[in-house]
């Protein structure tokens, strides 16, 4: 008699077949492997602990009733993850919080403060500061586009918004990283150089 492999040395599409064919224990080795990327990329997008916790488990529930549905064109986890940011972009357009083609307003930047200032250490930030310092739609154009792997068109296709706008929104939401992140960068080539 032949052992069966532990469902932790399975292939997700091994898994998949295994969930579409009732196991749900399969399923669970799915939501284990894949349910930290989800809540973190939601977490990316804006959504506090308990609300990116909620939608990724409504992503599960959703993606568990649809399994049959999964083509395996792409990664379960991406296509999970797709599930979780439309569900959390029900929430924002239900909450009225996210106007995705609203033009955003610039940020405030403090271009005068030197990075060994007091103003420019309070500024220190790692990434998940910096992205929750860009508007909700830049959060959600570049989460999806660099934190879920989405193409321009796959994310405007999430979204439900044009092509151009998403590629605006990425394109600002960028450059604005760039400059939060940009003396912070500095600040630690001078302590390398001095230290």
């Amino acid at each position: 008699m032949q052992k069966a492999r532990p469902l932790a040395s399975l292939h997700d599409i091994d898994l998949v077949s295994l969930s579409i064919a009732g196991d749900r224990t399969a399923f669970g080795e799915l939501v284990r492997r894949h349910g930290p990327g989800v809540r973190g990329l939601l977490r990316r997008m804006g959504a506090e602990p308990d609300l990116a916790d909620d939608v990724a488990q409504d992503a599960f529930l959703t993606a568990f009733e649809q399994i049959a549905e999964f083509r395996g064109d792409g990664s379960f986890a991406g296509w999970v993850k797709r599930i979780a940011v439309r569900l959390h972009i029900r929430r924002w357009k239900k909450d009225r919080r996210l106007d995705l083609m609203a033009e955003t307003p610039e940020p405030i930047w403090d271009g005068n403060a030197q990075p060994g200032d007091s103003a420019a250490q309070a500024r220190h930030m790692d990434l998940d500061s910096a992205l929750a310092a860009l508007s909700p739609a830049e959060r959600a154009c570049v989460s999806l586009c660099f934190g879920a792997g989405m193409s321009h068109a796959e994310a405007a296709e999430a979204l439900n918004i044009p092509l151009g706008t998403v590629k605006s929104h990425v394109k600002r939401g960028l450059e604005r990283l760039k400059h939060q992140l940009a003396p912070n960068a500095e600040a630690r080539s001078e302590q390398d150089a001095h230290g």
